[in-house]
């Protein structure tokens, strides 16, 4: 039996496993797939996650950022240096290292095993697995958007916003490989975007306020954008994706089991980052049960209210902006981006120099008022 079953091996469930181990504990990462295993992600990374670890990310940061270009229908560019580098990675490599780091500190990862179900008795929890069932006293899921497990724990009405993405990562020569893009033009309710990395590209686009959009119509959005970097599409393969944005606080916690990462709803619902606050709720996760296996009895319930305080309370603000930006990002583009401090502000606030609450309301006071002159 061990004192924490995580399950899933992606940033959150590596993060909560490799400092429960950290502190003492036996761990098990249950993963359904054979590591490292391909995520579509745009690989965007906060450099702010390295305060959070002991350990060197840099074998397998890509790329490093340092401007960022935005364009609207593909003209009115602007350029903007960012105040320091964003990392760029490939969520194979990235996940698998954090999960070996995890290891390392006698975290047993237990791959190619699917969770096929779980039953809370004697004091455990007992998981069925596509191998052999395995037993914990606590019960980490991270088992990402599409992951059974906070159903199966009794999380059925989740607050979330259904977004969705289609992306492809084409392997090719990389041109000015410092530049991350961002067109807000072609779709509706979201953006394109081209990350790159070291040996190529991520491309793809999101749409983040409709829940009804279909892949399909993300499609020609990507296709247009990426003529413009040597990319065809219809050549590439795509994955088309769904995305739980934060939409409202909510129990994150049960008996003697928290839900971290995508499955706790937790990604940006205006800039869709999803690794940094996956790794935050890992992280969280792991001191909950921690000290509830020292004998708190509400430390679980503290992991809900932790959620809400430190993160929550931003994608408040992120919400209200992003509801504000996409559904007029004609006139976002203009009062938002094109400000001349506009986008080094929110460059500040993916980097976690910056809060949402510092800087939201200025930016709907000059949304507002250019809707009111449009």
């Amino acid at each position: 039996m061990y004192d924490c079953v995580v399950v899933g091996g992606g940033p959150a469930g590596a993060t909560a496993a490799y400092h429960l181990a950290k502190n003492g504990h036996s761990v098990l990462i249950l993963e359904k797939n054979k590591l490292p295993r391909y995520k579509p992600c745009g690989g965007g990374v906060c450099p702010k996650v390295a305060e959070w670890f002991d350990y060197d990310f840099e074998p397998v940061i890509s790329q490093k950022v340092t401007q960022v270009r935005y364009t609207y229908n593909l003209e009115d560019e602007v350029i903007s240096e960012l105040s320091e580098p964003i990392w760029m990675v490939r969520r194979d490599e990235f996940d698998h290292y954090m999960v070996q780091q995890a290891q390392k500190q006698g975290v047993v990862l237990q791959e190619s095993t699917k969770a096929t179900g779980i039953e809370f008795k004697d004091g455990c929890w007992h998981i069925s697995t596509s191998a052999e069932p395995v037993i914990g006293r606590y019960l980490i899921a991270a088992d990402g958007a599409k992951g059974p497990m906070a159903r199966w724990l009794g999380f059925k009405q989740r607050k979330t916003v259904m977004a969705g993405a289609i992306e492809t990562e084409p392997r090719l020569p990389v041109h000015d490989g410092h530049v991350v893009h961002f067109e807000f033009g072609l779709l509706k309710h979201g953006y394109v975007w081209n990350f790159p990395k070291a040996d190529g590209y991520s491309l793809g686009s999101g749409a983040f306020i409709s829940a009804k959009r279909k892949s399909r119509d993300l499609v020609q959005p990507l296709t247009d954008y990426s003529k413009q970097f040597g990319v065809d599409v219809d050549e590439e393969t795509k994955h088309g994706h769904p995305i739980f944005l934060w939409d409202g606080d909510q129990t994150l916690h049960t008996t003697q089991a928290v839900l971290a990462g995508e499955a706790a709803c937790v990604v940006d619902p205006f800039t869709a980052e999803g690794i940094r606050p996956s790794i935050f709720s890992g992280l969280k996760a792991s001191e909950a049960v921690h000290n509830a296996l020292a004998g708190n009895d509400v430390a679980l319930a503290d992991y809900t209210k932790t959620m809400i305080q430190e993160w929550g309370n931003e994608m408040r603000w992120a919400a209200r902006l992003a509801k504000a930006f996409y559904l007029a990002p004609k006139v976002g583009y203009r009062v938002g981006v094109k400000h001349p401090r506009g986008t080094q502000i929110m460059g500040d606030v993916f980097l976690g120099k910056l809060r949402y609450s510092d800087v939201v309301t200025r930016g709907l006071k000059r949304l507002s008022a250019g809707l009111l002159s449009a």
